[in-house]
């Protein structure tokens, strides 16, 4: 039986990310991974000559002050080697006109904005007014939702005036925000903005919630940007393991968590877990869950039922997305002149792709071909009521519609493709042990976004939640942000309270 003072589940970079800070601090941590390499959603598989991400495809928050480079210098290890998106996507709404670039540059952006929306500048300019508030806001190192004193005090000391007029907005969305502006019927703006809230929040206009929306619709521009790591994605999570071997960590993979308990005699949390061949049992004071909070209606079942309010509230969360994802490669010759790493564009079949082209020797594929990975969102009962006969038929007609649609927006022979297939919820299950293979974390409406989200601390002492569905949202940068709370509230229960970055 292993024992140490924090057990993490899951080695997605929420849990790299917490075990790395925690074990720093001289903590002693295990942390758990059912797969055999890290990364999570955020991970990498090789197909021949191919180096494939997993799902997410770009990184935010490694420029100076941002969560990554932050906590990198905390760490005391390099950065993984990237460069900025610029433009960081362009979005084709198929209506006949140019397609949106959305620029590095705040001037190149401002003039993008003016020329493809005529008079939407008061919604961009309040947009990017939200935005700084909430920039400020985060770098003070809130902790939300609150649960106990300690909470709210750290939200009182992160608070900026600017955050008491914006904090009126707690409840709106970006639509009640164009509504403002005068911009409620401005449909082609609505449209954009649909697709781009939809990758980041899970949500359109009418259910981002403003405070939440505002800030993802800005971080494409300095100071902050999207950045495109070289080699792959896994390098984020290589860098974050180089910190738990300088720190004793004890990383294990290949196990995966049946169930979790706590135990009354020790006084301690109780994972008991799986490889192919042996069972094991690790013990500690303090539990991170990085895996989504759905899981644990199984995993902790019996202490569930003490706690009626809080499973009956698990069970009722609202229903993530799935994902369905074509991994290709081609030669670059043979993909038509592009001018950024990601597009995004409307398809009357799918409502949208969203398409993600290696770099030319970036290590993702051989010298003068390139990985394309297109992407959309899908229901997941879409996926597991079917039997077999009809999943791969299913799988058959999408591998077959998203070839079409690419084939038509790149200008790509059928012949020409090197390496397709296609993974499914099915798949996606498979690789992160994720329920059913949901993608990302809540939708960030205003009923589950800050203050009024799931709380990393929950009902049970010691049990911690971190990741996609934990303020302040996904992504690696929301999953890292999410790392460093819960890693605060710890070491907070510890006496350590004036820890930050």
């Amino acid at each position: 039986m292993g024992q140490s003072e924090v057990v993490v589940v899951g080695a997605g970079i929420a849990g790299l990310t917490s075990a790395a800070i925690l074990s720093k601090q001289g903590l002693s941590v295990t942390l758990i991974e059912s797969h055999t390499q890290s990364g999570g959603c955020a991970g990498t598989f090789k197909r021949k000559n191919y180096i494939f991400d997993v799902g997410a495809t770009q990184v935010a928050g490694l420029e100076k002050g941002g969560i990554h480079s932050r906590i990198f210098d905390f760490l005391d290890i390099q950065p993984p080697e990237a460069s900025i998106l610029d433009p960081a996507c362009i979005v084709d709404l198929k209506d006949g006109l140019k397609p949106i670039s959305i620029w590095y540059s705040k001037s190149q952006w401002i003039a993008e904005q003016e020329m493809q929306f005529p008079g939407s500048r008061r919604f961009w300019n309040l947009c990017n007014l939200i935005h700084q508030s909430n920039w400020l806001f985060a770098n003070n190192n809130p902790v939300l939702p609150i649960s106990n004193f300690w909470d709210f005090s750290q939200l009182l000391k992160a608070l900026v005036p600017s955050n008491l007029v914006t904090g009126i907005l707690l409840k709106s969305t970006i639509f009640d925000l164009l509504r403002t502006c005068g911009l409620s019927k401005n449909e082609r703006l609505i449209k954009f903005l649909n697709l781009q809230l939809k990758l980041y929040s899970q949500e359109d206009v009418y259910k981002t919630a403003a405070l939440y929306g505002c800030t993802v619709l800005q971080m494409c521009q300095q100071p902050h940007g999207l950045w495109h790591l070289k080699k792959s994605m896994q390098s984020l999570s290589e860098a974050l393991e180089s910190s738990l071997k300088k720190t004793g960590v004890n990383l294990i993979f290949g196990q995966k968590v049946n169930s979790i308990n706590f135990d009354y005699v020790n006084m301690r949390w109780k994972v008991s877990a799986n490889s192919k061949k042996n069972s094991f049992v690790y013990q500690a004071k303090d539990l991170i869950y990085t895996a989504p909070p759905q899981s644990l209606l199984e995993h902790l079942e019996g202490q569930l039922n003490r706690k009626i309010t809080y499973k009956n509230r698990l069970a009722n969360l609202p229903d993530p997305s799935g994902a369905v994802v074509f991994y290709s490669a081609l030669k670059k010759e043979h993909l038509k002149k592009i001018s950024s790493n990601h597009y995004q564009f409307v398809s009357h079949e799918f409502g949208s792709l969203f398409v993600s082209i290696s770099e030319d020797g970036d290590g993702r594929a051989p010298k003068g071909e390139v990985t394309l990975i297109a992407s959309i969102f899908t229901k997941t009962k879409d996926w597991f009521d079917l039997d077999k006969q009809n999943y791969l038929k299913r799988k058959k007609d999408f591998m077959k519609k998203i070839s079409l649609e690419l084939e038509s927006q790149f200008d790509i022979l059928p012949e020409n493709w090197l390496h397709r297939e296609l993974a499914t919820p099915l798949g996606f299950e498979k690789w992160t042990n994720r329920p059913n293979g949901i993608v990302g974390g809540l939708g960030q409406n205003p009923d589950i976004f800050g203050l009024f989200g799931l709380s990393s601390r929950t009902p049970f002492e010691g049990l911690w939640l971190c990741g996609d569905s934990i303020y302040p949202g996904e992504g690696t940068a929301g999953v890292s942000q999410s790392a460093l709370m819960v890693s605060r509230q710890i070491l907070a229960s510890k006496g350590i309270e004036n820890f930050s970055l």
